[in-house]
């Protein structure tokens, strides 16, 4: 299990989050009160004894290297392994490809160095809390080549999404990788692919070394290319993944921790998520202060009424304000009087007295 190295794909943009992730990529994005989306595939790798990480960053850096720093939060601070910064290749050349493999050839140190016997490759833009012990098992008896790692979910063939469905054979061989938009349109149960996978070193380097060329090829074109000539094969997981892709995505899956069932398997399990410490005293609660349902972090100081709410750091929450089915990201500031409900306030937004914000539950009203 300890015989392997980690990549995380951390350089994914977009403009389907209405400017959350204009000025940063989305694994940099805040979630749920404390977090930011990239600690949760970090903290999966971690958690299953992975020491080595290598996370992929874009053009807009620094929001990540600032959260990320040397590693210490994610036990990364190292001599022998540790956390390593690899740039991207060029800005804007992956395109729609989850994992481009230039990005990958413009730092093949990275794997030369290394003598561990498997990658496990992940997006940075997914929510999720998943030990990779026993897919590594599945892996190693297999002998596999490749390893998919997949979710039998309910996949509606009727949207514009790109998911890719997994066909197996015997053994889970997988024997076709599919795109859900060539497929019958309809909503069925199907092994969805996560994003996330297992490669031998050694074979990536191969073709790392024969792709480099080929502008920005994706590994996953590749290996849905020799499903034939190599060892495929998918591991299930019952893990819950929420993929971060559109505004709704982040509204949906921040709200969904309200539930406490649903923080239970995302971040109090026994796999805990680690993030980046900071030293803010408890949140300052008047007697004038109305919170119900809500998960509200450190440093915030709350006067006014906070319903079904996620409120991030050093938030100020002044008296006569109505909040509720919001998302208020750290160091806003909302003065007396003003409402909101459906809102997402980004980084150090302040709203005046008497402003009134609201959205619907699926069109949630941004505010920069």
């Amino acid at each position: 299990m300890l015989n392997s190295i980690g990549i995380i794909y951390a350089n994914s943009t977009t403009d389907n989050l209405q400017g959350l992730a204009l000025k940063r990529p989305i694994a940099a994005v805040p979630f749920g009160g404390r977090y930011r989306i990239i600690d949760f595939a970090l903290s999966s790798m971690v958690n299953t004894g992975i020491r080595t990480i290598g996370v992929i960053t874009p053009r807009q850096y620094r929001p990540l290297i600032d959260h990320l720093g040397a590693g210490k939060a994610w036990f990364l601070d190292r001599k022998d392994g540790g956390l390593f910064i690899l740039p991207e290749a060029v800005h804007g050349i992956s395109g729609n490809h989850t994992f481009c493999i230039r990005h990958l050839h413009n730092n093949i140190e990275y794997f030369q160095k290394d003598f561990a016997e498997n990658v496990v490759i992940s997006s940075g833009d997914q929510i999720y809390n998943m030990n990779f012990k026993n897919a590594l098992e599945f892996h190693d008896d297999k002998h596999a080549d490749v390893t998919l790692i997949y979710k039998s979910t309910a996949a509606n063939l009727d949207n514009q999404t790109n998911e890719l469905v997994l066909e197996m054979g015997e053994e889970h061989r997988v024997s076709k990788i599919l795109n859900t938009q060539s497929l019958d349109k309809g909503t069925l149960i199907q092994p969805c692919f996560t994003n996330i996978l297992i490669i031998r070193r050694k074979l990536l380097l191969e073709i790392i070394e024969k792709h480099s060329d080929i502008g920005c090829i994706d590994l996953l074109d590749i290996i849905t290319s020799n499903l034939q000539t190599l060892k495929i094969y998918g591991s299930p997981t019952c893990s819950s993944i929420g993929a971060i892709r559109s505004l709704q995505d982040y509204f949906d899956r921040s709200m969904e921790l309200l539930d406490l069932e649903v923080r239970g398997r995302v971040w109090l399990g026994e796999d805990r998520i680690h993030t980046k410490l900071k030293d803010y005293p408890p949140t300052k609660y008047t007697s004038h202060a109305k919170v119900s349902n809500s998960l509200i972090a450190s440093g915030c100081t709350i006067a006014g009424e906070v319903i079904n709410s996620i409120i991030f750091r050093e938030v100020v929450v002044e008296q006569g304000c109505k909040i509720a089915n919001s998302i208020i990201l750290p160091k806003c500031h909302i003065h007396a009087k003003a409402q909101m409900d459906y809102a997402i306030l980004d980084k150090a937004v302040t709203v005046m007295g008497e402003n009134f914000f609201k959205g619907s539950l699926n069109s949630p009203w941004v505010v920069l």
